[in-house]
């Protein structure tokens, strides 16, 4: 390239060559003398240039720092995209019919027909070798400081469903943190033991929730829900599986509290979810009362499960006899069984959450225009067979009492008499159909991981879904309001739709207590339809 930068007119005065590997002659001529100022300034000041070799140099808009940072550009201001779904959740080229007809025949879940809940958390396949070795050298160890008898499950009949606990117990204990072995990886056992801790933690706020109803009659929700905390928080769930001898099954050091917190306390939640979701599928839920408070040695009266303080509302109301001074037990509580002429599915957990002073509102004016339209909506009353007719009279009697209760707002009584609105029953409530979601989830979802389901459980029961189910009955009308408040809560959403909540899911809990879980399920899924609306796809990587 030859480049003449005259000041003036250009004279060959003064030159100088420069030579680059690059370039192949760059000459540049520079006059400084004779200027002649009478020329126009476009042609006192030129840059004359020529391209000796086009082929060699590159054009000024196309050189690669100038593409390059065109591109960082383009990067940074190009829209992001979301990452593809997980190559575990790809669809897989379909098996052949003989092959897909013998996987589903030889898989243990279904096998139980019987216990299809039971049967949904067996492992998708048979147990291996290594899987056998570990039960032949850790399971009596488990099962001694369980209190269970050692002799193997499999010794049982058919039609009991604690033939399955062997194989539970084991998915139990493998929970996928300290574990680099192929046994705990294999999907059949991180997928089965991550199925149980997602029913076990449902199963045991259930349990709970059930158990200081009925030893605390009088207390509100808030200090319930603190009790819970502080006997099955991840904090303290270490201490009971020291306390249960069961840290060499969990923790690969004899000495766990050397651990960090964050090492200690994600394996035994892990195990300790998991194993309560085993003993529920296999003893029923009574045998929770004897695991944790026998076995882990929890204590409900210890000073650091105790509610934090707080200005009480006086209750000067009357509790039922079977409460009035006198705290229930864990025996008590495992060991009732109701009357065979009872009025409810669960009398005293009824009892526990309808106060006896409702009656005092039996025939007032809700109970004339509103609960009709209320009964009907739910589908009440359901046909009993009783064998007096006097117990459906007066079942029907109590249920119109506590439907009462259930749209009974806080604001209206509660100063004056604080169990007077649906607060326990929607503490009931909640955790009834936590635990049937759950179920069904499980019951629907065969191959899917915990992980998964957990994410799928929390979209479908979101609050403001189980608000608007029951705003489409047109429920929320008789919705009892202080005078006070009433316009107030009925033109402003933010304040509506948590109360439709609330009285939602008490509806669940007086339907668990009148009736069982059958109702509880009825409403659910057939009335008001739960699943109508289905949550956006989970395409997160499971890792459990």
């Amino acid at each position: 390239m030859e480049l003449l930068s005259p000041l003036i007119p250009h004279h060959p005065s003064t030159s100088f060559d420069l030579s680059c590997s690059s370039i192949s002659h760059f000459r540049i001529q520079i006059g400084t003398r004779n200027r002649d100022l009478s020329l126009p300034r476009c042609q006192r000041f030129g840059i004359v240039s020529v391209a000796a070799d086009p082929k060699q140099v590159a054009k000024p808009e196309s050189t690669p720092q100038r593409l390059l940072r065109e591109l960082e550009e383009h990067k940074r201001n190009a829209p992001r995209q979301k990452p593809p779904p997980s190559k575990r959740f790809l669809l897989k080229p379909p098996l052949d019919d003989k092959l897909l007809a013998k996987k589903f025949l030889d898989s243990p879940q279904m096998s139980l027909k019987a216990f299809p809940l039971l049967s949904s958390c067996l492992p998708s396949m048979r147990l291996n070798n290594a899987d056998m070795r570990w039960i032949d050298e850790f399971l009596l160890e488990a099962k001694q400081a369980l209190g269970y008898p050692l002799e193997a499950s499999e010794s049982y009949g058919d039609d009991n469903p604690a033939k399955q606990f062997d194989t539970l117990l084991y998915l139990a204990f493998q929970h996928p943190y300290f574990a680099n072995c192929a046994r705990v990886k294999a999907r059949h056992v991180w997928s089965g033991h991550s199925r149980l801790m997602f029913l076990g933690q449902y199963v045991l706020e259930l349990a709970l929730a059930e158990f200081f109803l009925q030893r605390y009659p009088r207390e509100t929700p808030g200090p319930l829900r603190e009790r819970v905390f502080a006997l099955i928080g991840k904090k303290n769930l270490p201490k009971w599986i020291k306390a249960a001898s069961l840290h060499n099954l969990v923790f690969p050091v004899d000495d766990m509290f050397k651990l960090k917190r964050l090492e200690r306390e994600p394996p035994a939640k892990s195990v300790f979810w998991a194993l309560f979701g085993a003993i529920y599928l296999c003893f029923g839920l009574p045998e929770i009362y004897r695991v944790l408070f026998e076995v882990f040695g929890t204590d409900p009266e210890a000073e650091d499960c105790q509610p934090k303080e707080r200005r009480n509302l006086e209750d000067i109301d009357y509790v039922s006899v079977e409460f009035d001074d006198k705290k229930l037990s864990w025996q008590d509580v495992a060991a009732y069984k109701p009357p065979e002429d009872a009025l409810f599915a669960h009398p005293r957990i009824f009892r526990a959450c309808v106060p006896p002073g409702m009656h005092r509102f039996r025939g007032n004016i809700w109970d004339f225009d509103s609960k009709p339209h209320v009964m009907r909506a739910l589908g009440y009353p359901l046909k009993m067979t009783d064998r007096i007719p006097e117990i459906t009279e007066a079942r029907n009697i109590e249920l119109g009492l506590g439907l009462q209760l259930c749209f009974l707002h806080p604001s209206k009584y509660k100063y004056e008499h604080p169990r007077f609105c649906y607060e326990r029953l929607e503490y009931l409530g909640q955790k009834v159909q936590d635990l049937l979601m759950a179920e069904k989830l499980l019951m629907k979802h065969l191959d899917a991981p915990g992980k998964w389901l957990q994410e799928r459980h929390r979209r479908l029961l979101m609050n403001k879904f189980c608000g608007k189910y029951l705003r489409e009955k047109y429920l929320q009308r008789f919705i009892i309001y202080a005078d006070t408040v009433q316009d107030t809560f009925e033109n402003n959403r933010r304040l509506r739709n948590p109360t439709t909540t609330a009285v939602q899911q008490a509806i669940h809990g007086l339907s668990y207590a009148v009736y069982g879980k059958p109702d509880v399920r009825r409403l659910m899924f057939e009335v008001f339809d739960f699943e109508q609306t289905q949550p956006d796809p989970v395409w997160r990587r499971a890792k459990q």
